[in-house]
């Protein structure tokens, strides 16, 4: 028990970088998702292909290629990032694409009818995004949103490629100093158990949205 004991306080340690990475991934990729996906359904046509443009590349290629080139091909233009640097920048981006689609698709499949309510009750574009339309969409994308918010626990393995010492990471040195499984049972149990946190404050999420249905 104590040799189980010490490699799980080993792993926790680790598991500090992968809740950083996680918390900050998701308080900027969120807010970004959304303004994208403002700018996407916007008049602008220049905007929504930009931001088509920032969806397409970042939604059609590896994470992990994308985390590659940050931390090591951005080095040859000159600009260098520390490891947790390059993935929370990797990280923020990468997600921020899918949650665009993700929004701009629950915001659209609000009937067009609400609009023209709102409308004939004297509402700007502002007040009738944020009073009846995104309330409303909040609730819809819930569930894909739960999804993309689970494999970010899982996705923050792909940092052990940069060398930052993630759960994964540390299980793998456990791994290779004792050779024994057990460390790779320990992360799996950590993630898991990181997962249902997730999935248990969704629920609550959606819930407290329930009433817009």
């Amino acid at each position: 028990m104590s040799y189980v004991a010490n490699v799980t306080g080993f792993i926790l340690r680790g598991s500090i970088i992968t809740l950083q990475l996680y918390a900050v991934t998701i308080i900027f990729s969120i807010p970004l998702g959304m303004l994208c996906a403002l700018g996407k359904i916007s008049k602008f046509k220049w905007v929504n292909k930009l931001i088509g443009i920032y969806t397409w590349v970042f939604r059609g290629t590896p994470l992990l290629l994308q985390l590659f080139f940050t931390y090591y091909g951005l080095s040859v233009f000159g600009i260098k990032l520390g490891r947790f640097q390059a993935a929370a920048i990797t990280f923020i981006l990468n997600y921020a694409a899918y949650f665009t689609e993700i929004f701009r698709a629950g915001i659209e499949s609000i009937d067009k009818g609400q609009y023209e309510a709102a409308k004939a009750l004297g509402m700007n574009y502002r007040q009738t995004m944020s009073r009846i339309i995104l309330p409303q969409a909040i609730k819809r994308v819930l569930p894909p949103t739960s999804n993309e918010a689970i494999t970010l626990i899982k996705d923050t393995a792909l940092v052990a490629a940069i060398g930052m010492g993630d759960i994964l990471r540390a299980a793998k040195e456990v791994l290779t100093r004792d050779f024994k499984v057990t460390s790779f049972i320990i992360a799996g149990i950590i993630y898991l158990l990181l997962t249902s946190i997730v999935v248990m404050i969704f629920k609550k999420l959606e819930q407290k949205y329930a009433i817009y249905e």
